[in-house]
C-alpha cells in the first residue's frame, strides 16, 4: 500500500488485512475551515431491480479539525485529512483496499491548482484505481440541495463565505472571500 510518511495512521490496516477484503466503499469529506468530517459508506447498484435504501446507510463517520490549506497550511491540512480518512476506515472495520472513490468537498479549493494538488495527496495515500474528486465545499452544498444536479445557487456564511452558481448549460459563478459573517 501506498504512502509510508504516515504510516502510523495506517498500522490499523494490518489486522484487518489478513481478514480478507471487505465490501467496496465510498470517501466522502465536507473539509472546512472549522472542522473536516468523513463519512465512509458501501456503493449501491443503480438499475431498475435495485434500489438502495434510503437514506444510505452510513458504516462510520469520523471528526477532525481544519483542513483548508489556506487557514493552516499545506502539512497540517494534509495530515487532517489523512487522519479523517484513516479514522473513519478504521471505525468501520476496512482499508485502503476497499475504497472505491474518494470525494473531497474542502473550503479553500479555489482554483485548478488546488484541486491538482489536493488530487496529488490522494493519490499518495490510496491504490491507482480509486477514483478521486476534490470540489470546493460550496459544489457539494450545491449538489446535495439540487440531487446532484447542479443548477442553481448556493450561499455558505460560516467561518468563511462563498456565493456559488451553475447555469442549465454549465457555466459557473461564484464571490468569495468575505471572511466570516
Amino acid at each position: 500500500m501506498k504512502r509510508e510518511r504516515n504510516s502510523g495512521i495506517w498500522d490499523f490496516e494490518l489486522g484487518i488485512q489478513a481478514e480478507g477484503e471487505g465490501q467496496d466503499l465510498i470517501l466522502g469529506l465536507d473539509g472546512g475551515t472549522t472542522s473536516t468530517v468523513c463519512i465512509c459508506m458501501p456503493i449501491f447498484d443503480f438499475d431498475d431491480d435495485c434500489v438502495p435504501p434510503d437514506p444510505p446507510p452510513v458504516l462510520a463517520r469520523a471528526i477532525a479539525g481544519c483542513s483548508n490549506h489556506n487557514s493552516v497550511g499545506e502539512t497540517a491540512a494534509k495530515d487532517t485529512l489523512e487522519h479523517v480518512m484513516a479514522d473513519a476506515l478504521s471505525k468501520s472495520g476496512s482499508t485502503r483496499s476497499s475504497v472505491r472513490a474518494v470525494c473531497l468537498a474542502v473550503s479553500g479549493v479555489n482554483h485548478p491548482s488546488d484541486q491538482e494538488r489536493i488530487l496529488s495527496w490522494l493519490r499518495a495515500i490510496f491504490p491507482d484505481d480509486v477514483k478521486c474528486f476534490v470540489h470546493n465545499d460550496a459544489v457539494a452544498a450545491m449538489a446535495s440541495g439540487t440531487m446532484g444536479k447542479l443548477h442553481g445557487c448556493v450561499l455558505i456564511a460560516g467561518t468563511g463565505t462563498i456565493a456559488y452558481g451553475y447555469t442549465e448549460d454549465g457555466r459557473e459563478a461564484r464571490a468569495s472571500g468575505a471572511g466570516p459573517v
